[in-house]
């Protein structure tokens, strides 16, 4: 979410692929966050919780699986570094809790939710990567009552890329990303991927072939 490469950022997403003769049409991907953005990002929002929040006191930071979990402890390690205070980190899985899966065709696929601390009461941001119609984050509502009532749910999501279908709004954005629903936003974080980016896919034109 480097330095050297910001301006290429700012300019517009730079291109990747290699295309060949025999190729069938693949989408397109454009780099829109580099590995420097997504910390950068991440140290922003890790500043705007300890501001909105006067500090972390009741704080707890929950990352929903898969690439919000590595993000809330970056997130969590950025606001130890800031405040010299350290921040409960906690995972939840929202496989039995979404509602969209039978209209995608897909079956929930279970992690353990690993929530260690009590969060009745206290201050939860939702930690995820990539905010869009909503329903997972409602999805994440309901499975957060099963550990309690916090006092307050608060949001943070790398990136914003908009079509919402509920009203749900993220209190902390590390970039909003306009985009069709025919384009595809995948974030990759080293913990699972194995390097750091956020790449928009976009799908070939009607009629467009491989040079």
């Amino acid at each position: 979410m480097p330095d050297s490469d910001s301006s290429k950022t700012a300019q517009g997403p730079s291109r990747l692929g290699v295309r060949g003769p025999f190729a069938t049409p693949s989408p397109r991907q454009y780099v829109l966050m580099t590995a420097d953005d997504i910390r950068r990002a991440v140290h922003r929002i890790a500043h705007e919780i300890i501001e909105r929040n006067k500090g972390v006191e009741g704080v707890v930071l929950v990352g929903m699986r898969t690439r919000g979990v590595p993000l809330a402890h970056r997130l969590a390690e950025a606001i130890r570094q800031f405040e010299g205070q350290a921040v409960p980190v906690g995972a939840l899985d929202i496989g039995l809790y979404r509602d969209d899966l039978p209209y995608l065709g897909l079956r929930p696929s279970l992690r353990p939710s690993d929530i260690p601390m009590d969060i009745e009461g206290k201050r939860v941001v939702l930690v995820d990567d990539v905010l869009y119609t909503g329903r997972s984050i409602r999805a994440a509502l309901d499975a957060l009552t099963d550990f309690g009532r916090p006092g307050q749910v608060q949001l943070a999501v790398l990136v914003d890329r908009g079509h919402r279908e509920l009203p749900i709004r993220a209190d902390y954005v590390g970039r909003n990303v306009p985009t069709s629903r025919r384009e595809e936003v995948q974030v990759r974080l080293r913990e699972v991927d194995g390097r750091d980016e956020v790449v928009l896919l976009r799908p070939p034109e009607e009629g467009e072939h491989e040079e």
